[in-house]
């Protein structure tokens, strides 16, 4: 199975690392080929709405920047994972970005071989949730019809138990 991750997190030690690095292993342990982007290491600027990529585009977003490194895997990727911290009770704005320029490559009908989503967040509290899980629930369950693998949360310091949670749910895909 080919699985992107889209880790929207500016902390590269931090409890989002950790959650994605737990499910790389274990997914590279059970021979799943993972590509990770970590998109606020990325120059990926917002959807200008421009119609581009529905029009004379056909598909292609007008923008020239590394949003194309991430269409290129999402041709024939099978599950998509999103991990990102929670700001403001969403996910962090560098991931939110991503999403929204989805639009070119997974609008009107994401590609047949996507089918799996899931997704890792961390935050300072246990309420902090909801936002992100409305975008998820909405956006990936019910718009493009993903099969949820999983809604993983960190409030604080992530713990041996949600890793062990994330790693074996890699593990069985």
């Amino acid at each position: 199975m080919k699985i992107v991750i889209l880790n929207g997190s500016p902390r590269p030690n931090g409890n989002t690392a950790k959650m994605t690095e737990a499910f790389v292993t274990a997914a590279g342990e059970a021979g799943h080929n993972v590509v990770r982007f970590d998109v606020c290491r990325m120059d990926v600027r917002g959807c200008m709405a421009c119609e581009y990529c529905h029009g004379e585009g056909e598909g292609t977003c007008v923008q020239n920047d590394d949003m194309h490194a991430i269409y290129a895997e999402l041709a024939d990727v099978d599950m998509l994972v999103l991990a990102a911290p929670i700001y403001y009770h969403g996910i962090s704005g560098q991931l939110k970005c991503v999403i929204d320029r989805f639009y070119s490559a997974l609008y009107p009908k994401a590609p047949e071989s996507l089918r799996y989503v899931s997704m890792f967040l961390s935050s300072g509290d246990k309420d902090q949730y909801t936002g992100a899980r409305f975008s998820f629930d909405g956006d990936f369950l019910g718009y493009l019809g993903l099969e949820d693998k999983g809604f993983f949360t960190s409030a604080g310091e992530v713990t041996e138990e949600t890793l062990d949670e994330i790693r074996e749910m890699a593990r069985t895909l």
